[in-house]
């Protein structure tokens, strides 16, 4: 056999448990879809030390804000400082491992590095409005409801991380696909979006601005974690057709079932009096609706049929739009370098 004899053939390149390629030949390319979701994420590249936060730092110590509108602010911090490393966490401790492809490897590690962004970004604006970053950080054991979204997703990554754990059985594979699904489907495709409603609505009325460009940043990155979480689903789907049995489905369905309330009861928590013109029961709709949209993106039907209550949000996460919904300036952010503050 010759040396060319043993080039890498795209048809021979497999997401999971593919033993006929090198995986650390990049090229030629099979899953096209994950080398444009590693190009959007390194055209969508941004830093949070990149936002100014003096007017953020200015309400923050003011009146301006009533108390109920610092508890939304502060559960979200203290939601997404500590879903981000466990996000982050699952991606090098436990896909990346499994995950066979080089161009599907090469997305994870742009996406591992925007989760440390975006856990940078918690630590600038705890440090930007002086807060404690111990009641942030911990806010996860100390919140009943933060606490048991962070446990209902480490739950999925107990097998995936045992010695022992492999992909090349049935058992195995199956609850890989699990995880990715817990962890894009559900992390950060449902439980991510009450926050990111919420604080893009104080951000829609001017308040709290400089966070609200940060999370308007994250929910853009967010929207290419999500696409390529679903892709790497179907096609993991499509190659071990097997995996997808009515049982699992069923128990797929069960888990968002689990996630719908557990993201409902985490809205009441944020907001038991209703702020912004933002209440619980709006939020019910909105975690049933946008459950429908996951669910029918990965090929199961949809069971919640609630409206979206909060249509703006669909221009925020289009990634095509020129300009964002306050019309203030272009958001379609290329390099830091052509970055421009109003």
């Amino acid at each position: 056999m010759t040396h060319e004899d043993k080039r890498v053939v795209a048809k021979d390149k497999r997401l999971i448990n593919c033993t006929k390629v090198d995986v650390n030949q990049l090229m030629p390319l099979k899953y096209h879809w994950a080398w444009e979701h590693y190009l959007n994420g390194c055209a969508n590249h941004w830093m949070p030390t990149e936002v100014p936060m003096s007017k953020d730092i200015e309400t923050w110590k003011s009146d301006q804000l009533t108390d109920a509108e610092r508890h939304v602010i502060l559960r979200n911090l203290g939601f997404f400082s500590t879903a981000e490393s466990l996000v982050g966490n699952n991606i090098v401790l436990a896909i990346f491992k499994h995950v066979t492809n080089p161009e599907a490897r090469q997305y994870l590690l742009r996406q591992g590095f925007e989760e440390a962004i975006h856990t940078h970004t918690f630590h600038y604006i705890v440090e930007s409005l002086a807060l404690d970053p111990g009641a942030i950080f911990n806010m996860y054991n100390e919140s009943e409801v933060i606490r048991a979204k962070d446990a209902f997703e480490m739950k999925l990554t107990e097998d995936i991380m045992k010695e022992d754990f492999t992909t090349e059985t049935f058992e195995g594979a199956q609850k890989f696909l699990e995880n990715l699904i817990g962890y894009y489907i559900i992390m950060e495709g449902l439980f991510f979006y009450s926050g990111f409603a919420m604080i893009l609505s104080m951000h829609r009325q001017n308040k709290m601005t400089g966070i609200g460009e940060q999370f308007q940043y994250i929910l853009r990155d967010e929207t290419i974690h999500l696409n390529f979480g679903i892709d790497l689903i179907n096609g993991i789907k499509e190659e071990n057709p097997e995996l997808w049995t009515e049982e699992f489905q069923q128990h797929i369905i069960d888990l968002i079932d689990e996630a719908v309330e557990l993201e409902i009861n985490y809205a009441k928590d944020c907001l038991p009096n209703g702020i912004l013109g933002l209440t619980a029961p709006m939020f019910e709709e909105y975690v049933g609706y946008i459950a429908d949209r996951r669910l029918e993106r990965i090929g199961l039907s949809a069971r919640y049929h609630r409206k979206n209550p909060f249509p703006w949000m669909s221009e925020v996460i289009d990634l095509n739009k020129e300009k964002n919904f306050f019309e203030s300036r272009v958001t379609e952010y290329q390099s830091a370098a052509t970055l421009s503050w109003n």
